[in-house]
């Protein structure tokens, strides 16, 4: 094994970064198994809720574009992240080569902030449904929702490639560079370096506030929009009906936000194998439970799915 720096116009990379993952767990072969099982899962139960939406014409609407993209970005996410992660730390491979470990980096970092992006413009999708009831149909369109689908891969595409580009200027001084982490993660790598780092800190800075805090402003802002024009609805019928639009996007909300935000907040105070825990579990488990959420909280799509099984009933296939 060539372990031996590759020089590049004065830039050092090592040939191999080393996932140190957990450390002094017991049975924690277990948790890998557990996370197998939500990979499954996550890719059956989002693949069975885009096929839904493309087989009923009556959920061919903006909302459910956007309801599509989230699936697909967690398929995405899921698909970057556990397979290496089993692959990495089940089955003992923790030497990653420097090119797939960057291609792992900006395949994760690219899907987590698409589905950060893609709640808050569900949450629009809401604000306006509910706010403005009347031009809904003008605003949201299904023109307009695919170019702010568009714009938010576009904004993610640009962000993570400035970010991986920056990382592959820097120089490493060991031949193997740990990263403390259960995947190639940004900062980790950044810190490990011995050339200037600085650009990429500014990215690590801004990163968070860009793909986190301006949608999670967003989203309360919305919502505290919604819940005043709600307190104005004067039927309780009707205000029920409105609040149960929101339920499941809310829930969405909190199952991706919550962890990831504990965890940056206290990363200082709360150790390496903590900071694993909290961040495998929230790229593994919402993808997991966004279609079951999505299934069971939402009328218009389980009305939907009874009326694809009663056809499949009345209209069995041919033998």
């Amino acid at each position: 094994m060539n372990l031996d720096f590759t020089e590049n116009r004065n830039i050092s990379i090592p040939s191999y970064f080393y996932i140190s993952g957990f450390s002094g767990i017991p049975h924690i072969r277990y948790y890998y198994i557990f996370l197998f099982f939500v990979y499954i899962i996550s890719l059956l139960g989002n693949s069975c809720l885009m096929l839904v939406i493309i087989i009923d014409r009556n959920l061919h609407t903006p909302k459910y574009i956007a309801v599509f993209n989230l699936s697909l970005t967690d398929i995405c996410e899921s698909s970057a992240v556990i397979p290496q992660l089993l692959d990495t730390l089940l089955f003992g491979n923790q030497l990653i080569p420097y090119g797939l470990c960057l291609c792992n980096m900006f395949s994760a970092f690219v899907s987590i902030s698409t589905q950060s992006l893609t709640l808050a413009v569900l949450s629009f999708d809401r604000l306006v449904a509910i706010c403005l009831p009347l031009r809904y149909h003008m605003i949201v369109t299904h023109r307009s929702m695919l170019v702010i689908i568009g714009i938010t891969w576009a904004v993610v595409l640009l962000m993570v490639t400035t970010s991986t580009v920056f990382i592959s200027r820097l120089s490493f001084c060991r031949a193997i560079v740990i990263i403390n982490s259960f995947y190639c993660d940004h900062g980790p790598i950044y810190r490990s370096a011995c050339s200037n780092n600085f650009p990429s800190y500014v990215i690590a800075g801004l990163y968070p506030v860009l793909i986190l805090g301006f949608p999670v402003a967003f989203i309360i802002f919305s919502y505290t929009c919604i819940a005043v024009t709600l307190f104005r609805i004067t039927t309780p019928q009707d205000r029920q009906r409105a609040t149960k639009t929101c339920t499941a996007h809310l829930i969405l909300v909190a199952i991706f936000y919550v962890p990831i935000t504990f965890t940056y907040a206290l990363n200082s105070i709360i150790n390496t194998n903590t900071r694993i825990i909290n961040l495998s579990l929230t790229t593994a488990l919402p993808p997991m439970l966004n279609p079951i959420i999505y299934t069971f909280k939402t009328e218009e799509f389980i009305i939907s799915l009874k009326r694809l099984f009663k056809r499949r009933i009345i209209f069995p296939f041919p033998k």
